[in-house]
């Protein structure tokens, strides 16, 4: 079953780790790009930074910076190619080895906040192996997925959450005005009007944090 998985990577040699522990106003943003060889080391950055001479000089200084290259730049953004240093420690070869794809990076904290989108649970083993065979901190904050031939996504629901809000949501719970009271609700699967409530408050939280609040797994 394919699966999307949002994870905390943390290491002193992760790329441009050093560059952005330098200010906790800089921001870093890895571009999307076409290019899937898992022996590269050269990729596309946003920065977000008012001045970009200071910038610079945190990448002249960075240890996992080889050199880069200014492509296009705004008034406080800036999109740089990164040509990694040898020792620079990297997610994306084994990600792509796995036939994984990094839909999204960016820096938070003091290492980099990712979702992945894996064919399976074993791709993510794969990783997280990866990850504590170098050294690098890899910490799963959700995982959810869907059946290959279904269209829905689970968004980090139990089967059990995804029963109660459908139940709610069909028998009226939701409407304005309410069309059937809790109790009733909890009958419908024989569920207690308490543990009905928990179920939906749990269900309806894991889905906000889910669709809504991308990142807010990592204080």
């Amino acid at each position: 079953m394919a699966i999307t998985v949002k994870a905390y990577a943390e290491h002193e040699r992760l790329a441009l780790v050093p560059t952005f522990r330098r200010d906790e106003d800089l921001q870093i943003t890895v571009l999307t790009q076409a290019n899937t060889d898992p022996g590269s080391n050269v990729f596309p950055f946003r920065f977000e930074y008012d001045d970009v001479g200071e910038l610079e000089g945190y990448l002249e200084d960075d240890p996992t910076v080889d050199e880069f290259e200014l492509v296009d730049e705004g008034e406080e953004t800036h999109i740089y190619y990164i040509q990694h240093a040898e020792r620079t420690k990297l997610l994306s070869p084994v990600v792509t080895r796995v036939n994984g794809f990094m839909s999204s990076a960016e820096t938070k904290c003091r290492g980099w906040f990712l979702r992945l989108q894996l064919p399976d649970r074993e791709a993510l083993n794969t990783i997280w192996e990866y990850a504590e065979e170098y050294g690098v901190s890899f910490e799963i904050v959700e995982v959810y997925g869907r059946p290959r031939n279904e269209t829905n996504v689970a968004y980090g629901l139990t089967e059990e959450q995804v029963e109660a809000l459908t139940v709610a949501y069909r028998c009226g719970y939701f409407s304005e005005p309410r069309e059937m009271a809790l109790s009733d609700v909890a009958d419908e699967i024989g569920l207690s009007s308490t543990a009905m409530s928990g179920r939906l408050r749990r269900g309806m939280r894991n889905l906000i944090a889910a669709a809504l609040l991308d990142d807010e797994g990592v204080d």
